[in-house]
C-alpha cells in the first residue's frame, strides 16, 4: 500500500465536483484532483503534476490533468464529456492498483448522463470499480457498500445486503449467500481498513420486531438465525437478527462496530438522519481504498458557490486514515 497521496476524481464536470476540489484542501489531506483544470472555478490557484507523487507547493491543488472534450456547464451535463468521466475513474483505480496512490475518493458522477452519454452500463461507482479490481485480478471482487459516520458517538456504519433494487423485490433477493457475503467482507474490512482486531456485527431481521418470533414474518426463523447461528461458531462476534427500529440509537450503536441491514433504506435512514453532513461512503471488498462523500451531483446549486465540503473533506481523511490502517 502507497504511503503517497489520494487521488480525487472529477466526477461529473456540471455538478458541485469542480468547486468541491480547492475547499478541500481544508481537510489537510494530502491528494490530488484528477480532471480538467478548465472545469475549476475561475482563480483556483493550482499546479499541474505528471504523476501522483510530484510535489507542489503549499497552499496550491495538485492536478492530474486529464482533458475533456467540453467545457463545463454548472447544471448542464454534456454527453460529450460523459466517456472521460468514466476515463478519469479507470485512470485513478489503475493508479491505485499499480500502488502509485495511496486510495481513491471519487466525487459524484450522474449515471443518467453517463448512460446517455457513452452508455455506461454499470449502476453506479461501485460496480464498476468491482469490474475494474476483476479484470486485474481476473477473478470476482464481491463488495459491499458501506455508509460511515465521522461525526457521532458511538459511530455509525451500515451495509445494506441488498441495495439499490425496488423494496417489493427484496425478500427473493436477501439470500442466505447474499447476507452471509455482506457480513464476511464487512467482517474483514472492519480488521483490515478500520484496525478493529475482533470486530463486533449487529445484523438487523428483514421484517418488523425480526419477525417476532415468525409471527411478522418468517425469514429470521426459517434461515436468517440459523445463519449467524454457523458464523457464530465460526468465532465470529454477531448479534442478531435484530429489530431494526432498536438498533441505532447511542447505546444500542455502542454495542457493535458495525450493522448489516437488510435493505438499502434500512441502512440508510439512520445515518443520514444521524450524520448527514459527515457521512462517508465506502466500497468494501475492493483489493484499494475507495471512498465517496454521501451525496450527489446537486445540479441545482452547481456553480452558485454554496456547495459544502463537509462530505468531502470526511471522505478524503476516511481514506487517509483507512490506508493508514491497511499499511
Amino acid at each position: 500500500m502507497s504511503p503517497g497521496r489520494i487521488i480525487l476524481t472529477c466526477g461529473e464536470p456540471a455538478g458541485i465536483g469542480p468547486e468541491l476540489a480547492p475547499l478541500a484542501l481544508a481537510s489537510g489531506v494530502d491528494f490530488a484532483w484528477m480532471g480538467d483544470p478548465r472545469h475549476l472555478p475561475a482563480g483556483t490557484a493550482f499546479t499541474e503534476i505528471a504523476a501522483p507523487g510530484d510535489p507542489v507547493p503549499p497552499g496550491r491543488l495538485p492536478v492530474l490533468s486529464h482533458d475533456f472534450a467540453a467545457a463545463a456547464v454548472p447544471g448542464q451535463p454534456d454527453p460529450a464529456n460523459a466517456a472521460s468521466v468514466i476515463a478519469v475513474i479507470a485512470r485513478a483505480a489503475d493508479l491505485v492498483m499499480r500502488d502509485e496512490a495511496a486510495a481513491i475518493c471519487t466525487l459524484p458522477i450522474s449515471k443518467q448522463a453517463l448512460k446517455e452519454g457513452a452508455g455506461f452500463a454499470f449502476p453506479g461507482h461501485t460496480e464498476y470499480l468491482a469490474h475494474l479490481a476483476a479484470a486485474r485480478l481476473g477473478q470476482d471482487v464481491p463488495v459491499a457498500m458501506m455508509l460511515a459516520s465521522t461525526t457521532v458517538t458511538p459511530p455509525c456504519r451500515v451495509v445494506p445486503a441488498t441495495i439499490h433494487i425496488p423494496l417489493q423485490d427484496v425478500p427473493a433477493a436477501l439470500t442466505g449467500d447474499l447476507l452471509e457475503q455482506a457480513i464476511r467482507i464487512t467482517h474483514a474490512a472492519l480488521i483490515r481498513d478500520f484496525g478493529i482486531r475482533a470486530p463486533r456485527l449487529a445484523v438487523a431481521g428483514l421484517n418488523p420486531h425480526a419477525g417476532e418470533g415468525g409471527t411478522i414474518g418468517r425469514q429470521e426463523a426459517s434461515w436468517m438465525i440459523p445463519l449467524l447461528d454457523r458464523l457464530r461458531a465460526e468465532g465470529l462476534d454477531l448479534a442478531g437478527p435484530l429489530p431494526a427500529d432498536t438498533m441505532f440509537h447511542a447505546p444500542a450503536r455502542a454495542r457493535y462496530d458495525a450493522a448489516v441491514c437488510a435493505y438499502h433504506d434500512q441502512a440508510l435512514i439512520p445515518i443520514k438522519t444521524l450524520d448527514f453532513a459527515g457521512g462517508v461512503n465506502v466500497t468494501l471488498g475492493l483489493p484499494f481504498i475507495r471512498t465517496s462523500p454521501d451525496h450527489g451531483t446537486a445540479f441545482d446549486i452547481a456553480g452558485k458557490g454554496i456547495a459544502d465540503a463537509a462530505s468531502t473533506i470526511a471522505a478524503l481523511r476516511m481514506a487517509r486514515d483507512m490506508a493508514a490502517a491497511r499499511a
